[in-house]
């Protein structure tokens, strides 16, 4: 007996501790989740990163605290009695009262703020912007929450995150889906398409309890998932066929594209995978691998207009990748503090442009070309350039060897002549090209002469007898070299001749004189690009004469290109400078490449470039890196991220649903999968909660209408891309080849409007067209018109998440866009083919086929219903019949017509064409 009462007094003792530890954190104020919502709602507008009046701001705690500009302390630590802030709150006069013009705070608010100050105005750190630690899996308790209780529901750690919630909510999980809803659903999570047959009959006749993990293994495994993964990725990426802006020009980039497939396929570690597209070039011996992956920040807009400022569109593109590598990669809205100190979070105007640094001093310059370029050799050049390398490593040096394989694969670095200024009679034609006409000149400033002997450069030219004169320093100073213009026969031509030995650096003045020119406007040379180096090495080493061979032969050779980035050489460095709010034109203090203070720190002995720049964002410290990818990841699965706003997990965001299990799962991908992507997907799709029925009960609807609880399986309206795989999936027209250049599939003439360039679409041939939708063209002013009705973007910047909507557009594209006809009629042979002559088995076979699951007597009726009223319609019109089937094949005939207005209606069921 005394041992019991002993217990239960031990009991009761731990329940009052309990309670007494519960009433203190009660008691004690949080700033991130009870202080700072009440300053972003009422004061930050006026007292912030834009605002600071009565020099007041309550973005940092050191302004919050410093002294306004009427000598006061708006808050005082301690002692909320004597702090201006909370006088000025309670007020009665409205002329003086905070907020100025708006409503008095409530009681409560201002409670909230005083107890806060008593308690000595703690700064918190916003969830978001705290490293990521390892969290404990919750457990389910019993007996007055003292003992652990294993979970009747729960398959992997995530369900117990998600079980303490529907606890808390007095809900229960929904029971787990049956097997062809859940084999169609992963399939579309994981492949962006149904399985393949092989993959779903070997899992509907496992009866084993690992079936479900063999299927998830099987699509993991599929070189389909690379697609479906890379198909996210694009938006990000802002991926494009075209350079955007009104010239809207084609970009040859689709490399990239079959980079992220691949590396998607491969797993590669996701810290790695982003830094080699942050800096892929300045790893060690980069390979072309490493540059392509480069092109991710390459995808940025180049304006082709002529006339235009290079500078500016140069800048912009700069601008760009700083604000995509924050709202893409750390789910951060950065951009608007290009202009002022970020409103809401810790992030000052400075911060911006030292971290604007790490991108600004890139070597393109919205060039037409858009250099720099990865030149990429095959056949008999591939092995050319092994020999040239091989023989200066032998002869000269490897530092030389790999100088000189890097410009023949780069052409970099090289100087652009859209640098020349201070035209005299020449002019820089189209924005990129110095044109010289007779007695023209212009000048090239500060370049570096020390220890160069040669001048490469490339040109074209139609007409002979042009002499061009470099002088050094002004229009009459020494002569540096004079070269005899020779005519181009077709496109451009590369030169070299020999330079004068000069010391430092020196402003360059061109002139050009030409007698052959019939007129004074006559253009007579267009420049493109120069190079000044020393003279081509091992000219004493035996087979001299056949490397020099080589190096012409090389950079004359046809190759393919894909624009990538490439560093600016200690003599071309570009320096950086703040932009008085956001202006380029008025540049304020030079600054340094840097990160935000308030994250973690830059990595000790890292280089002060996009290579140490990618060494911070996928340090372990960063606190936003992986907990961006796990949201979107989350997202891609569950329809909304465990944070909605993917684009900002900062204060302004919306608050995920369970940031305990955001942060078990983001250190989780960090510690115990080492970043990989494959890992972390069959950890959300191994759980109980990602398995769950998608029916939607009443008790659910009262209670969490929007399944932010996860008491049941996300119900999502496939993606743009999904809609069109699954459509040509089904009807068995997809061709399933996988990466290489962009495909044209039919659309309409006259879609494109491009009066500047006068591309036009391409219509397709063959297979082609039925092409994965990843694969289509993109050309950022006239987007595939279906992809962009299901939401899809235009990707002139990087969009973070696309906002599904639900427009009848949406119905009528599938239901009569011509692309989708065809896929119907093409269904409908299909049926035939499987089915036999019976219509209700056509029909059986294909709406299994469409949804994975047999048809009830209801719907079947209802669809023979549409099949006999069409049957009737095309019977009376030969010509109607012939419409639809397109053609005067076997096909035409009122039954192939027939049904195939049933499998249109079919691709367009709300099952078809949504995720359950």
């Amino acid at each position: 007996m005394n041992k019991k009462i002993v217990f239960i007094v031990l009991i009761l003792g731990a329940l009052a501790v309990s309670s007494w530890l519960i009433g203190i954190r009660k008691s004690t104020i949080d700033f991130t989740t009870q202080v700072k919502p009440i300053i972003n709602k009422n004061c930050i507008t006026c007292h912030g990163g834009v605002k600071q009046k009565g020099g007041f701001s309550l973005l940092f705690r050191e302004e919050a605290l410093a002294k306004t500009k009427a000598g006061k302390q708006a808050i005082i630590p301690g002692d909320p009695e004597h702090s201006e802030m909370i006088r000025r709150l309670t007020l009665k006069d409205p002329e003086e009262r905070m907020p100025y013009k708006h409503d008095a705070l409530s009681k409560e608010d201002i409670e909230i703020l005083s107890a806060w100050i008593k308690q000595g105005a703690a700064w918190g750190q916003h969830w978001a912007y705290a490293p990521v630690k390892e969290v404990a899996v919750p457990q389910a308790k019993s007996f007055f929450g003292l003992i652990n209780k294993k979970s009747d529901w729960a398959k992997n750690e995530v369900d117990y995150f998600i079980e303490q919630k529907l606890n808390e909510q007095d809900l229960k999980p929904s029971p787990q889906a049956d097997k062809k809803t859940l084999l169609r659903r992963v399939s579309l999570d994981l492949i962006g398409m149904p399985p393949s047959e092989n993959i779903a009959q070997q899992f509907l006749n496992d009866s084993s309890n690992n079936a479900y993990a063999n299927l998830v293994d099987s699509l993991l495994a599929s070189p389909h998932y690379g697609e479906k993964w890379t198909s996210m990725w694009l938006d990000l990426a802002r991926y494009a066929d075209t350079k955007g802006y009104e010239a809207d020009m084609g970009r040859n980039i689709w490399k990239y594209r079959d980079w992220l497939i691949e590396n998607f396929n491969a797993d590669k570690p996701y810290n790695q995978f982003l830094v080699e597209q942050i800096a892929g070039d300045l790893l060690p011996d980069a390979t072309d691998d490493d540059y392509i992956a480069t092109a991710f920040h390459r995808n940025s807009m180049t304006n082709d207009e002529g006339g235009t400022d290079n500078e500016e569109f140069r800048t912009a593109a700069v601008m760009d990748r700083v604000n995509t590598t924050w709202q893409g990669l750390m789910g951060t809205s950065f951009g608007c503090v290009q202009c002022h100190s970020h409103p809401y979070d810790p992030f000052k105007q400075d911060e911006y442009y030292k971290f604007m640094a790490f991108f600004n001093n890139a070597r393109d310059e919205d060039s037409q070309a858009d250099y720099p370029l990865l030149r990429q050799y095959s056949g008999r050049d591939s092995a050319t350039i092994f020999r040239l390398t091989k023989w200066i490593n032998e002869n000269v040096s490897a530092d030389t060897a790999k100088a000189y394989y890097a410009f023949l694969k780069t052409w970099q670095p090289t100087i652009n002549s859209l640098q020349c200024n201070q035209f005299v009679n020449a002019a820089l034609v189209s924005s990129w090209y110095a044109g010289m006409r007779n007695n023209g000149s212009c000048r090239l400033q500060h370049v570096d002469l020390s220890n160069k002997q040669e001048l490469l450069f490339r040109y074209t030219s139609s007409v002979k007898n042009g002499i061009w004169t470099i002088h050094t320093d002004s229009l009459n100073g020494p002569v540096l070299t004079t070269v005899q213009i020779a005519p181009v026969k077709e496109g451009w031509q590369i030169a070299s001749t020999k330079i004068k030995p000069t010391i430092g650096f020196h402003d360059l003045y061109f002139t050009y004189k030409n007698s052959s020119l019939k007129t004074a406007e006559q253009t007579g040379v267009l420049f493109e690009w120069f190079r000044f180096e020393e003279a081509f090495p091992g000219k004493e080493k035996p087979g001299y004469d056949s490397a020099y061979s080589w190096f012409w032969q090389l950079m004359n050779a046809k190759v393919t290109t894909t624009p990538v980035m490439y560093e600016n050489p200690p003599d071309m460095h570009r320096a950086s400078y703040i932009f008085n709010r956001g202006n380029w034109l008025v540049k304020g203090d030079q600054v340094e490449p840097d990160v935000p203070k308030s994250l973690n720190a830059f990595p000790a002995n890292a280089p002060k470039n996009r290579l140490g720049l990618a060494m911070w964002l996928t340090s372990d410290q960063n606190p936003l890196t992986a907990r961006t990818m796990v949201n979107r990841v989350w997202e891609q699965l569950f329809g909304n991220g465990l944070a909605e706003t993917l684009e900002d997990l900062g204060s302004q965001g919306i608050a995920p649903t369970h940031v305990e299990l955001l942060d078990w799962l983001s250190y989780q991908f960090m510690h115990q999968d080492n970043w990989s992507v494959k890992k972390l997907i069959r950890t959300i799709v191994m759980s109980a909660a990602y398995q769950q029925d998608s029916k939607l009960l009443p008790e659910l609807q009262q209670k969490d209408p929007y399944n932010k609880l996860y008491a049941r399986g996300s119900r999502v309206r496939l993606s743009a891309e999904q809609v069109r795989d699954q459509s040509l999936s089904i009807s068995g027209l997809l061709n399933p080849a996988i990466g290489g250049p962009s495909v044209y599939p039919w659309q309409p003439n006259g879609i494109w409007l491009s009066p500047w360039n006068g591309e036009e679409w391409q219509q397709p041939k063959g297979n082609e067209q039925y092409r994965r939708a990843m694969y289509i063209f993109w050309k950022r002013s006239a987007p595939y018109p279906s992809m962009m009705t299901f939401d899809g973007v235009a990707r002139e910047v990087c969009t973070a998440r696309r906002i599904r909507t639900n427009t009848p557009l949406q119905a009528l594209t599938t239901l009569n866009d011509s692309a989708y006809i065809d896929i119907a009629r093409n269904f409908a042979y299909r049926m035939q083919a499987i089915a036999g002559k019976e219509t209700s088995e056509q029909i059986k076979k294909g709406f299994k086929s469409a949804t994975l699951h047999d048809i009830d007597a209801k719907s079947l009726q209802a669809l023979l219903n549409l099949y006999n009223t069409a049957l009737n319609k095309f019977k009376k019109d030969e010509e109607k019949t012939c419409e639809l089937i397109g053609a005067p094949n076997e096909h035409n005939n009122p039954e192939t017509a027939a049904l195939t207005v049933v499998a249109n209606a079919m691709l367009n069921l709300d099952e078809v064409v949504t995720k359950n």
